[in-house]
């Protein structure tokens, strides 16, 4: 590495985080950064006006051949890349739009984790190369239409018929789910919560879309009907039994959140800075002004803050001392601090603010599902509070 000059002032890099990372950090970030600019950027805007995520299947497989799909996974196709590599990638995924890394993360860090983590090696085999390539597109059945933040109430059963599974129940947002070619659904047993792979193409099984989005709208969100899907003894997760498979499945697309947000706040901030040197207004551009600058600076504070926060959980994950509360750490101070860029952004950029022509209104209400969903703010704060007392406030 070459650390650039001290006197070096760089809006994106002020506190140096740069000179963390080595020549293959850089090279993940930069072909990230270019695959984005180059298949997402220009069309985006129109992709979210029309709430559509055209050629899906198409930029799932550049995104396999990129080893975006499972990256920190190893073997059966999968990158093997560094935590702080894939965080990379979902920053720079995520600067261009939440759907699209939201498309990466659930198909790497939950259906191809879950079956990467607890899966057979026959179920291995059979799904984890494809889905690496971004020929399969995978989906995580957890949260139901009365269950999200409490998945232990959940209402989706499967039951022993001779040797086969027997599944019934519905799964609600459900990113991929109607362009899924596999599912990975977790259901109550008389064993206790267990995971099953299931093939979309099962009898029984339907995944409608859901539209009406005003959030993730280049995103698919599809709803799971399983109704009586008969599945063979080989479908189920031999390697978990509880809340705890999809609960740690859950905590490795959190980490990709603590950067990915961050991505979201950082093209905010970048367009409010640029339009604020180039917008005038009494004279000269607001820049130049007091109030703006301090935005600026605020802005600038927490989205660094927020960036060395996840380079400091990579290092831990990359380490095997990564534990389910820093994640929780991460996901709720940076989907806080994000959202409240964006907002910091529009206010700079008033009346244009609300305009597709930038990307800082389709920003924040992306960031308004980011910030609930794989465990809203005050689950967050509870697995904190829980971590710091010692008691358990879950439940009342």
């Amino acid at each position: 590495m070459s650390p650039k000059s001290a006197s070096a002032s760089d809006p994106q890099d002020l506190l140096g985080i740069d000179d963390l990372l080595g020549d293959e950090d850089r090279a993940v970030r930069e072909t990230m950064r270019s695959w984005a600019a180059d298949r997402v950027l220009p069309h985006i805007a129109d992709w979210y006006e029309r709430g559509e995520l055209p050629g899906i299947r198409e930029l799932t497989r550049e995104l396999g051949s990129l080893g975006a799909l499972g990256m920190s996974l190893t073997g059966y196709g999968c990158a093997g890349a560094s935590a702080v590599q894939y965080g990379l990638a979902c920053m720079e995924l995520e600067a261009a739009d939440s759907g699209i890394r939201s498309l990466v993360s659930v198909q790497g860090s939950l259906a191809m984790y879950a079956i990467h983590r607890f899966g057979s090696e026959e179920q291995k085999q059979r799904w984890l190369p494809g889905m690496a390539a971004g020929e399969t597109i995978g989906c995580f059945g957890l949260t139901e239409p009365d269950h999200g933040s409490d998945p232990g109430g959940m209402r989706t059963y499967a039951k022993r018929d001779g040797s086969d599974w027997v599944l019934t129940g519905r799964k609600m947002w459900i990113t991929n789910g109607s362009v899924a070619g596999v599912a990975v659904v977790w259901a109550r047993t008389d064993d206790g919560v267990r995971g099953f792979v299931v093939p979309t193409e099962s009898p029984g099984f339907l995944a409608p879309e859901i539209h009406h989005k005003w959030s993730l709208r280049a995103s698919v969100t599809s709803e799971l009907v399983l109704d009586e899907v008969r599945l063979p003894a080989d479908a189920v997760l031999p390697g978990v039994t509880g809340l705890k498979g999809p609960l740690s499945c859950l905590s490795h697309a959190r980490y990709g959140i603590v950067w990915g947000s961050m991505g979201a706040a950082r093209s905010s901030f970048l367009a409010a800075l640029e339009y604020a040197k180039e917008r005038e207004q009494f004279g000269k551009p607001i820049a130049g002004f007091q109030l703006t600058q301090a935005k600026l600076a605020d802005m600038a504070v927490e989205l660094h803050k927020g960036i060395l926060l996840a380079h400091h959980l990579g290092t831990r994950m990359d380490a095997g001392l990564l534990r389910p509360e820093q994640v929780s750490f991460g996901k709720l101070n940076n989907t806080r601090e994000a959202i409240e860029i964006c907002r910091t952004a529009r206010t700079i950029l008033g009346a244009n603010g609300i305009s597709l022509e930038y990307p800082v209104m389709r920003h924040a209400t992306n960031l308004e599902s980011v910030l609930t969903y794989e465990g809203t703010v005050e689950m967050h704060q509870l697995v904190l509070g829980k971590a710091l007392t010692g008691l358990d406030a879950f439940r009342g």
